[in-house]
């Protein structure tokens, strides 16, 4: 059974950091690309960040481009979300996200975790 679990979210003020991190298991994780998402109640889910399989190739959203930095490590089986500089429209429920490199379909998110900035 895969499970992707997100941690370290929070509250915090505009201009402070944060850390993510999403512990994956039950996959191949060196075979998945993985993703940052998120979401406001009302919203549809954006895209955040993505970052290869070998962890030498990432892209970002233009809003989150210069603070955010993801990562990952494949002996920990976990993917990392730095969130530099946040602004109170950072405030969202971040998701983790594995999608398979060649099987598209294998496709799977984390509970998602709350991160409030405040002004």
């Amino acid at each position: 059974q895969v499970q992707l679990v997100e941690s370290g979210g929070g509250l915090v003020q505009a201009g402070e950091s944060l850390r993510l991190s999403c512990a994956a298991s039950g996959l191949t994780f060196g075979t998945y690309d993985m993703g940052w998402y998120r979401q406001v109640p009302g919203e549809e889910r954006e895209f955040v960040a993505r970052i290869n399989r070998r962890g030498d190739s990432a892209n970002y959203a233009d809003s989150v481009q210069g603070r955010f930095t993801i990562s990952r490590d494949n002996a920990k089986n976990t993917v990392y979300l730095q969130m530099n500089s946040l602004k109170p429209e950072d405030t969202a429920i971040y998701y983790c996200n594995a999608k398979h490199i060649v099987l598209g379909g294998l496709n799977y998110w984390g509970q998602g975790t709350q991160v409030t900035v405040s002004s």
